[in-house]
This record gives C-alpha cells, structure tokens and sequence, in this order.
C-alpha cells in the first residue's frame, strides 16, 4: 500500500507479460481478434503485470517471461552488461525484475544481481568523472533506477566539493557555547 500514489510503481504495473489461459472467460475483449468477447482456454495474449498478476493468483493464467528478460537479453548481459540498453527494453527493468521473479522464472533474480553488479561501478564511475552534458549519450541507455543512482552520485560529488572550496571544516554545537551552572 506504501506505492499506492507512485508514479513509478504504477508504470512498472504497466508492463506486458505473456499469459496462456487456463480457463475460458466470458465477456471479455483482449484485443479486437476476439470478436465475441470470449477467450478460449489455451490463448495467449499480452496482458499489462497487474492484471496477469491478479488473474495468475487466481489460477486463471500462467505468466510467462517478457522479452526484456529472454534469452537474447541474458546472453547480451552475460558478454558486455554495461553497453546493453536495458532501458528500451523495460525502463524499470530492476523493479519489474523483482515483481515478476517470483511468479514466473526465479533465474530473473540471478539476472538483475548480476546485471546490476556489473553496471554499478560503471554507473557511478561516470557519475564522477563525466559531465553531464557530455553523459548524454551513457544516460540513454540506463533505467530509471540507474538513472537515480547517477543522479544521487553527481549529487553527493558537487556537495563534496562544495563542503570542500567553502566553510568552516567543523562546526561548534549549539550546546558547547553554554555556561554550567554553578553547583551550590
């Protein structure tokens, strides 16, 4: 309930999955090759995660893995991780990752750790040394997550060196400035 009102969560939801249908469903309309309305046990069809979620809880559909997590995607990740474009293909790839794991191929977990192990220190490596004019083209391929690690890392950089050129290196506490008492 704590992403209720968040936009990220709510686009991350958003994403396609693959279903096959295990029960028939009546007055239904998933695409418009389905002229009655109905879907026949067996279909296959794209359906946004929050509602394969709910239908796949009630044992209505089976996901499958989406084609930001296939084959192709892992072998691409396996051989160069941080020159893959994980954001054209899920730009919430971490977080639609994590919720879609559990449900359909626990080998996702295996693939986002390794994926974000790997572009970590890269991430954060030009979030230090390039300027963000010249970044243009490494932030086009990072997701949402990445980008707000990057943006965290220049974030912390520009407050270092700002507590580095100006002001006082230590600040007396409030409370050292006052006089005791004195004992009776």
């Amino acid at each position: 309930m704590a992403n209720y009102y968040d936009i990220d969560d709510i686009l991350v939801e958003e994403e396609f999955v693959p279903v096959v249908f295990h029960k028939a469903v009546n007055g239904v309309k998933i695409d418009e090759s389905t002229e009655r309305g109905n879907v026949e046990q067996g279909s296959k069809a794209g359906l946004p995660f929050w509602l394969a979620h709910e239908l796949h809880l009630r044992q209505a559909v089976s996901m499958g893995v989406p084609a930001c997590f296939n084959q192709k995607t892992r072998m691409e990740i396996q051989a160069d991780a941080r020159s893959v474009d994980l954001r054209s293909r899920c730009p919430f790839f971490y977080e639609f990752g994590c919720k879609l794991a559990p449900l359909c191929d626990k080998s996702i977990g295996l693939l986002l750790s390794y994926a974000f192990r790997t572009r970590y220190k890269d991430v954060l490596h030009k979030a230090h040394t390039t300027a963000y004019a010249s970044a243009f083209k490494f932030l086009s391929i990072l997701t949402k997550e990445e980008t707000y690690l990057y943006d965290a890392a220049q974030s912390s950089m520009a407050a270092v060196k700002k507590w580095r050129i100006g002001g006082p290196r230590f600040q007396r506490a409030s409370i050292l400035g006052r006089k005791r008492k004195p004992a009776d």
